[in-house]
């Protein structure tokens, strides 16, 4: 069963926090104008009005400040979700969570949980310049002690941010800004997405292509390009950026013998990287062709748009380094 009307990834995310609201009276919601405002882009519309200003907290714009206060209120036993806007600003807070929020609980002995998301903003494809469109997911990914998710669609975005507030760890939750307008039917009830788990969203036997984040629409594209030529292609959403999947991966790689990675951020010291690296370590005998990368170059992005699109991976990339690994 499905809801009748179609929700945008915008209301997928609110709508998944208010749920998790309602449901635990330990979680609430801080950030820089995420109360009255609803955020800069209307993502907590409405939340104070339903949970008043005590579960619906705007902050000073101090980043430091927000995160350092969500390790402190988890380690009391609350559950905070809070917004950083762009992700780029998330940087100013790395203190916070390298140092203290992904180490406490292994520093204690797991007497103390970290519970709390932060929300960031990914803005790859929005104009939005090199200030505001980083994606840095790889820097948290390799913090033992942090998870970090990055969804794809209107369905995942929702059932990946309750189950990030109900993790007992500190969760990076990224948000593809270019996505916002994104709608589907969604699921009906009480769902969510597993964390470090992905998704084969198509079945192939001639190459596996894993998608990370927005990439998913750009590898779709590319499989059903790639169809019309004959070469079969499986499509993996990775959807959780640490821990990874790999055993989903390898199972596909096993059928296919082939692997392409799509990303947004910078090929160099990417994510496509180790999962490169454990195929050659794990799966090196499954392997017909190297494991080939479509990822940005190792420059900052643009804010003009013709150099912006340059910059950005998409299906037409992908398509041409999958022809050379089945050619």
């Amino acid at each position: 069963m499905a809801e009748n009307k179609p929700l945008n990834f915008q209301w997928a995310i609110n709508h998944g926090i208010a749920e998790e609201m309602r449901r635990d009276p330990t979680v609430f919601l801080i950030g820089e104008d995420v109360g009255k405002p609803g955020g800069p882009f209307g993502v907590t519309r409405g939340i104070i009005q339903e949970f008043g200003p005590e579960r619906a907290v705007d902050t000073p714009i101090s980043e430091g400040a927000i995160v350092g206060l969500c390790c402190g209120a988890a380690a009391a036993g609350l559950r905070p979700v809070a917004e950083i806007m762009f992700m780029n600003f998330i940087t100013l807070a790395v203190e916070e969570f390298y140092n203290q929020a992904s180490k406490m609980r292994w520093m204690f002995g797991g007497q103390v949980k970290q519970p709390f998301v932060v929300r960031a903003m990914t803005a790859g494809g929005f104009g939005a310049g090199p200030h505001h469109s980083s994606s840095l997911e790889g820097w948290f990914a390799s913090m033992p002690g942090m998870k970090v998710v990055m969804p794809s669609n209107p369905r995942t975005a929702k059932g990946l941010m309750k189950a990030a507030i109900r993790d007992d760890n500190p969760v990076l939750y990224v948000e593809p800004l270019a996505s916002y307008k994104m709608k589907m039917i969604m699921p009906e009830g009480d769902y969510i997405t597993p964390i470090g788990k992905a998704e084969v969203v198509k079945e192939g036997s001639d190459v596996t292509i894993v998608s990370i984040g927005r990439m998913l629409l750009e590898a779709e594209k590319a499989a059903a390009a790639l169809e019309q030529d004959g070469i079969k292609a499986e499509v993996i959403d990775l959807l959780t950026v640490n821990p990874f999947d790999m055993e989903t991966i390898y199972a596909s790689v096993k059928k296919t013998n082939r692997c392409a990675i799509i990303h947004e951020a910078k090929k160099t010291m990417g994510c496509g990287a180790e999962i490169a690296a454990s195929l050659q370590e794990d799966m090196f005998d499954w392997l017909d062709a190297p494991v080939a990368r479509v990822a940005a170059p190792f420059t900052h992005i643009a804010f003009h748009p013709a150099l912006e699109k340059h910059y950005l991976p998409d299906a037409e990339n992908l398509i041409a380094k999958v022809k050379e690994l089945v050619g």
